[in-house]
């Protein structure tokens, strides 16, 4: 695989100029040309219906971690989107039985994908290199006194791009969300069900925290796409269920031999979720929030879980949380604010919706509540709306544009649609 990695051959000018305007350069709330991903799975009691977990089969672990920097490539007439450096771990701790098989599977896709071995465990193809690094007890495991169970033995796998400085931090980030621990889902208490937003007409001015039913609106794909793409379930169908189990098998994980069979054609999976993200534009959704921020209801930056940036591509500064380095990060709730919108999102995961409750704020939840998937809806209820909070079950666009209508915020025509 050789770098640049096309990911738009061609862009038009106001293409490009977005890209300069909202993606580039340095200075921002985060590098915004850098898309990054951490997933971990392990086995534990509280997540035994998806990992296995029993007492007797209880020491597994997967850990993928990517990092990706995106640019425009000026070298032919016409500018184009590309990857210009990847960086992709995956860690997988199962039975030595396991391992061993693993490690010999992964030497046979070497040798089938004519990768060329240039060191002791490196191999080079193109403008990739990439390190079989196995472990009879993991580093990070001694660093953070981790007990290795008995049997058990690690195989790391990476893959980085020529010259691609990938400095300790980041290497180090995936093991820090580990030792965070899993996260214990909310209980859910008692909200009320509403037609639309009209109650938030009592509570002004508000926040809002945007998930990613808003990017989905926009045709960005939801969050499971991600799941398929970095194998983290065994999603392998199109059966509709609100959980699938956890890829924590060797035998089961693809995402190296895909890798190392054909380097190309799954990168071009790897960057779909960007490209879809770059080419989406903000919905009637966004335009309203803005609306309804200009006309002083909405104040304060959108608390952000997306990186497709259409918050900010609507003209509202945006506060990034699904951040790695930081559990719980630090945002401005602010005291005139007396009231939290959160729009398409499941879960409380960085406790704002939490935090804003200890304010005194009244939480408001737009969501569907649902997902409709090969022409069938499955049921997803919101995991932790509490007593007096207000949920309309309903998608954004329509309850946003019905918000301004009933405040008498004005919009443009175009994005009425």
């Amino acid at each position: 695989m050789f770098l640049p990695h096309p990911v738009i051959d061609q862009l038009d000018e106001s293409q490009e100029a977005a890209w300069h305007e909202h993606f580039a350069g340095t200075g921002r709330e985060r590098p915004r040309a850098i898309e990054e991903g951490v997933w971990r799975r392990t086995q534990d009691p509280a997540n035994a219906g998806q990992s296995g977990w029993t007492e007797g089969e209880n020491g597994r672990r997967r850990v993928v971690h990517y990092r990706y920097r995106f640019d425009i490539d000026y070298t032919f007439p016409v500018p184009r989107l590309v990857l210009a450096d990847l960086y992709l771990y995956a860690s997988v701790r199962a039975p030595k039985a396991e391992i061993d098989a693993y490690r010999s599977d992964v030497r046979a896709w070497l040798a089938e994908g004519r990768w060329r071995q240039t060191g002791d465990d490196v191999w080079s193809k193109g403008d990739l290199r990439v390190t079989v690094t196995p472990y009879d007890v993991h580093p990070q495991d001694e660093r953070a006194s981790r007990d290795t169970p008995e049997g058990f033995r690690s195989l790391d796998v990476v893959f980085v791009s020529e010259d691609f400085q990938v400095t300790r931090t980041v290497r180090q980030m995936p093991w820090n969300v580990l030792s965070g621990g899993i996260r214990v889902r909310d209980r859910r208490g008692n909200p009320t069900y509403a037609d639309d937003l009209g109650e938030l007409k009592n509570h002004l001015p508000f926040q809002v925290e945007l998930g990613c039913g808003t990017s989905v609106e926009a045709g960005v794909p939801p969050l499971h796409f991600l799941h398929r793409v970095y194998r983290v379930t065994e999603r392998t169908d199109d059966v509709m269920k609100e959980t699938h189990p956890f890829v924590l098998s060797p035998q089961q994980d693809s995402l190296v031999r895909e890798m190392l069979l054909d380097a190309t054609a799954k990168t071009d999976e790897l960057v779909a979720m960007f490209r879809a993200s770059f080419l989406a534009r903000p919905t009637a959704a966004h335009h309203a929030l803005k609306a309804l921020h200009d006309a002083g209801h909405l104040v304060g930056p959108v608390f952000q879980h997306n990186f497709d940036l259409l918050a900010a591509r609507a003209g509202l500064t945006e506060c990034f949380v699904r951040r790695y380095d930081q559990k719980i990060p630090p945002v401005p709730l602010l005291a005139e604010a007396k009231a939290l919108l959160v729009i398409g999102l499941h879960a409380d995961r960085r406790s704002i919706e939490k935090r804003a409750r200890e304010r005194g704020m009244k939480v408001f939840f737009v969501d569907t509540e649902g997902l409709q998937e090969f022409g069938r809806y499955l049921p997803y209820p919101l995991e932790g709306p509490q007593d007096g909070d207000v949920i309309v079950r309903a998608e954004a666009i329509p309850t946003l544009v019905e918000l301004c209508r009933q405040l008498g915020v004005e919009l443009p025509v175009q994005s009425c649609r």
